[in-house]
């Protein structure tokens, strides 16, 4: 897929786009699962308004450098290691500002530090399932709902497991991104056309997948009976490509092959996207469909998709 963004372009910024700033923007995650936002001060555009912290991509920059250096003069955090994550344009009255979201984890000791109001500003540790602080920047409303999923979708074939059993969740595997809000996902895996006999089997199951805070995903290859009775759908690329609005549905994904996928699913206000190579620019989290990775192998696998740029992964079932 193309599209992607040149980390060492940060130093372009405004270049043929009149207006356009470019800024890096921390999404900065402590051990316990709650991100940092900072209150804009006065005599700024939005004065009083909530944010993820960062500032103004530099030339010379990367959006990695920019973002080390903002955090450190404005909360004098010391950022070790920063992993991109999503890219959004948003026109404000004042301002057309394209930003580089990066993700900061404390469970791998990316920064270091207590945040410091080196500005005045007010700050704090939020939880993803409950922010608290109002009002937020409309740039920043999304994010937490992106936080809130997990850093692993399990595929789970209820045919092949005991009503119940599901994929291990991502805090069971030591996993990061497992905090407050956010809840296991799975994705059924079935024959395109299941006996009708199996229909018992997979509504127990996500009974149990929900009495235990789960939720499961149906692909739009099921038939839609399945869907219905599922959490969300999962929609293949081709469906995808039919759609024209998203449909009301709690969670809906998208598979997509090509740039012109990613757009789509964008476009259509998905809360995810799965594909087989990650792409930095995309303006949703990604997951790397990682079909031929085990579980016992999530760790390492994780870390790697999480620093090449994707939310997280989906496993083998």
């Amino acid at each position: 897929m193309s599209g992607r963004v040149d980390e060492t372009a940060g130093n372009g910024a405004g270049q043929g786009a009149a207006k356009r700033l470019e800024v890096a923007v921390g999404v900065v995650v402590r051990r316990d699962g709650r991100v940092l936002l900072g209150q804009r001060v006065e005599g700024k555009p939005y004065a009083g308004w909530w944010e993820f912290p960062g500032g103004k991509i530099e030339a010379g920059e990367t959006v990695a450098q920019a973002l080390a250096r903002e955090l450190h003069e404005e909360l004098g955090l010391v950022v070790r290691a920063s992993h991109p994550w999503l890219i959004r344009e948003f026109q404000y009255p004042h301002a057309h500002v394209r930003l580089h979201f990066r993700r900061i984890v404390g469970a791998w000791d990316d920064f270091s530090g207590e945040p410091q109001s080196r500005e005045g500003q007010a700050f704090d540790w939020l939880s993803p399932d409950n922010p608290a602080r109002t009002p937020l920047l409309p740039a920043s409303e999304p994010v937490f709902g992106w936080l809130r999923l997990p850093a692993v979708i399990g595929r789970w074939n209820p045919t092949a497991r005991p009503a119940g059993e599901t994929m291990p969740a991502a805090d069971a595997l030591g996993l990061p991104m497992a905090g407050p809000g956010v809840s296991s996902l799975s994705l059924l895996e079935m024959p395109v056309q299941p006996p009708v006999c199996v229909d018992p089997e997979v509504r127990s199951a996500m009974a149990a997948l929900r009495a235990g805070g789960g939720r499961l995903l149906a692909s739009s290859n099921h038939p839609p009976a399945y869907a219905q009775a599922a959490d969300g759908v999962l929609f293949e690329a081709a469906a995808l490509r039919e759609l024209t609005v998203r449909p009301a549905l709690a969670c809906c994904g998208a598979r997509c092959e090509t740039a012109a996928d990613l757009a789509q699913a964008a476009r259509l206000g998905l809360d995810f996207v799965v594909a087989s190579a990650i792409d930095t620019g995309t303006a949703l989290p990604l997951y790397r469909d990682d079909a031929g990775l085990a579980p016992d192998a999530a760790v390492r696998g994780l870390r790697e998709a999480i620093a090449a740029g994707a939310h997280g992964i989906v496993l083998a079932g």
